[in-house]
């Protein structure tokens, strides 16, 4: 007897009810199927009370392992001082809305010149060869570079330049590393996306009396954008973080504002506080990513538009 055959039981008779029957009656589950329904609940209950019973332990664990140290009770004082904690908190929050403008301001830069980049990466033709090269020399060179380097040589190599009408204000000089480093990466994520694309669909779209700017712009971008936004979201989580860098040139943001306090106290508390601080604003946009990239796999697996 095969598997479909004990599942569905002699004539299918044990299943019956799982389909409506005949003349509109009403729909009633099977023994069977509410027997299946009882086990499944009864097992995610089951799973969730070993996950959280086994998390309990770990924690305890953990506890016994850091407290029963030496140095925990220095380490209690240095890191994890209460008084310290609220006295950073206000200055750490004013600082991070700092951070959260550099974000917003350099988030759309940033996708503004990748997609501008990975464009001209894909474009056809000899006569377009440099424009190429130009953008295939700029994603390896910033890619390559370490962010902590090119905010140094822009936060302080530009005003030791004393170029008339450029900003010295670190602010605008960090922003404006941060955009030049993650534009590189954003721009292999659109260039992904783009190459991801059949060339059909671009043929498609030509044989419709499309140009090939139209073909690009109303076919190929909008399906290369929509298959790499999990992506994306990742790279802006990281620019969220690393708009923290910006204080090396002095501009007062949430981690320039806890080192003002350490400096001034000798308490490592401040720093605790700052990293906490960007770890609550940058879950929500990491389970906001996670959440996109499974509905797009859920999407892909029954065949949906990807």
């Amino acid at each position: 007897m095969t598997v479909t055959e004990q599942e569905s039981g002699p004539e299918g008779s044990d299943d019956e009810g799982d389909v409506p029957g005949a003349g509109g009656a009403a729909y009633t589950p099977s023994p069977r199927r509410l027997e299946r329904e009882r086990h499944r609940r009864a097992r995610a209950r089951r799973a969730t009370a070993i996950a959280a019973l086994s998390t309990l332990v770990t924690g305890v664990v953990l506890y016994f392992v850091v407290v029963s140290a030496p140095g925990w009770p220095r380490t209690k004082e240095t890191f994890f001082n209460g008084q310290y904690a609220r006295e950073a908190l206000p200055k750490v929050l004013e600082g991070l809305w700092l951070n959260v403008r550099l974000l917003l301001v350099c988030g759309v830069a940033v996708l503004v010149l990748g997609m501008l980049i990975a464009v001209a990466r894909t474009l056809r033709g000899p006569v377009f060869f440099p424009l190429r090269a130009l953008a295939a020399a700029y994603t390896d060179f910033f890619r390559g570079l370490p962010l902590i380097i090119n905010l140094m040589i822009v936060v302080l190599g530009v005003p030791a330049l004393r170029l008339q009408g450029v900003t010295v204000d670190p602010v605008w000089l960090g922003g404006t590393a941060l955009t030049l480093t993650y534009s590189a990466y954003v721009a292999e994520v659109f260039r992904a996306g783009i190459e991801s694309v059949h060339p059909s669909q671009r043929a498609a779209a030509r044989s419709l009396g499309l140009s090939n700017r139209q073909a690009l712009r109303y076919v190929v971008l909008p399906q290369a954008v929509r298959r790499q936004v999990p992506p994306l979201l990742n790279d802006l989580v990281s620019l969220q973080k690393d708009t923290g860098l910006v204080s090396i040139g002095g501009a007062i943001d949430a981690v320039r504002a806890a080192d003002i306090i350490v400096g001034r106290s000798l308490n490592y508390t401040p720093y605790i506080v700052a990293g906490l601080v960007f770890v609550a604003l940058t879950i929500p946009m990491t389970r906001f990513t996670d959440w996109v990239t499974a509905r797009m796999d859920r999407r892909r697996t029954q065949g949906g538009t990807t």
